[in-house]
């Protein structure tokens, strides 16, 4: 049995590359310029990504620095963690949705460039044209 847990990697471990190749992409960042930014290959990220290659506490720390984000920020969703006492299985599932929209290629598009709209009043603008759009194909 233990030789066969060294061949798959730990679950935590996958969730943590997903989350760095979440945050990367939504910056619309290569990994060949993350590893970089760290002095590493970037095959290396796509190990960290995948999960196969375990990332450091200090190497953690420093991609939480590059990408702009807490170290929580890897951990947030991930399994095995107590989600029943913070609201059950349906904030787990609208979480997972969120994650899967934005690594969407419309998710990407649609969060870029929304975060460049500097204007307070345009954004929510834009979010109440997104809702009534979302409204009328409800109504359809």
């Amino acid at each position: 049995m233990m030789i066969e847990n060294k061949k798959k990697p730990n679950p935590i471990d996958i969730h943590v590359g997903s989350r760095i190749r979440l945050r990367r992409t939504m910056l619309g960042m290569s990994q060949e310029k993350l590893g970089e930014s760290l002095g590493i290959t970037f095959q290396q990220i796509q190990k960290y990504e995948k999960g196969t290659n375990r990332v450091g506490a200090s190497r953690l720390q420093n991609i939480s620095s590059i990408l702009n984000v807490p170290v929580s920020f890897f951990f947030e969703d991930a399994p095995g963690e107590h989600n029943t006492s913070t609201g059950g299985m349906a904030e787990a599932s609208s979480s997972n949705y969120v994650v899967d929209f934005l690594s969407s290629s419309e998710g990407l598009q649609l969060n870029r460039a929304f975060v460049k709209i500097s204007d307070g009043k345009v954004r929510r603008k834009v979010v109440e044209l997104v809702k009534a759009l979302a409204a009328e194909a409800d109504a359809e």
